[in-house]
Parts: C-alpha cells; sequence; structure tokens
C-alpha cells in the first residue's frame, strides 16, 4: 500500500455516505430501477479507471498474475476480507471470501440493497482497465447472502506485443 493510500474499506465508507444520498434522491425522482443502473454504470466506469490506474503504477506498465495478487493488500487491509486462498500462480487465483466487512459497513449503513453495486461489481470490472487478460468467475457472493464469495480469477497469457 502507498504510503499515503487510504485502506479500501475506509475509502468504500466514505463513498458510499455520498453515493448513498445521491442514489437515495435519484430513486425518489427517476425510480428504483433507472437509479440502480445509473449507480451500476457509473461505478463500473470508476473501477475500469482505478484499474488503469493501478497498471500505470507497475513498473513500465508490465501488469500480470503476480502483480494483480499483490494488489490484494489493499482490498483485504484492515481486516476488511477475511479469504481462504485455494490457488495462486501464474494463471490462477482462486479464493472464497469467508467474511466480507464491506457487506457488513453497508448494511450497518443501510445500504446493504445497493452493497453489491459499491463494491462487488467492482471486482471482475477492474480487471477490464487494469490488465484484460484476468478474468473473473464468481458464483455467489455473501453480499447476496451467500455463506462465502467465490472468486476464481484466470490469467489468458500474453496478448500481442506484451511482456
Amino acid at each position: 500500500m502507498e504510503p499515503t493510500e487510504i485502506p479500501t474499506l475506509t475509502k468504500r465508507r466514505l463513498q458510499a455516505q455520498v453515493v448513498g444520498a445521491i442514489y437515495a434522491e435519484m430513486r425518489e425522482q427517476i425510480g428504483e430501477d433507472k437509479a440502480v443502473a445509473i449507480l451500476d454504470a457509473a461505478i463500473r466506469k470508476a473501477a475500469v479507471a482505478e484499474g488503469r490506474e493501478f497498471a500505470q503504477r507497475e513498473p513500465g506498465g508490465a501488469t500480470s498474475m503476480a502483480s494483480f495478487i499483490k494488489l490484494y493488500e489493499l482490498w483485504t487491509a484492515d481486516s476488511a476480507l477475511e479469504m481462504k486462498v485455494l490457488r495462486a500462480d501464474d494463471e490462477h487465483f482462486d479464493f472464497d471470501i469467508v467474511r466480507c466487512r464491506y457487506a457488513e459497513t453497508y448494511r450497518e449503513m443501510g445500504l446493504g440493497r445497493i452493497g453489491h453495486l459499491l463494491s462487488c461489481n467492482r471486482d471482475g470490472t477492474f480487471c477490464q482497465g487494469y490488465d484484460a487478460r484476468i478474468t473473473l468467475e464468481r458464483k455467489q457472493t455473501i453480499m447476496e447472502g451467500a455463506p462465502c464469495c467465490t472468486f476464481r480469477y484466470r490469467y489468458e497469457g500474453k496478448a500481442e506485443g506484451t511482456g
């Protein structure tokens, strides 16, 4: 983590205070479906942009599964996630989240109904900006009521003109 980097859980809590109020106002003025669609699109765009920003921080912009795995230190800081790593190598990063303080935080804030938009949909979308060769398959999340989140990241190898 960069010395000035705010722990991600703290950042998401601060963002949720503002986003929650904006979402409530949008819902009142334009309805639930449109408010959810706008929030979903905006957060996905922000996640892609954040992924690009993190990729640019890598020496020479060279990303890999190893550099991606290292980023999880940011998301797990302050015991934000309790994870059980199943496999971590150059092509796979498989793990289950058995406790998610992001979900707990959103529920405490009364934002559980949009928590998946605020955090979960960032997980795979972030990769589009960071390194499109990394994809995520996830079948369940704690945010949706499952006992754990199943993360199965895959690295699809070298793209033309890279490393």
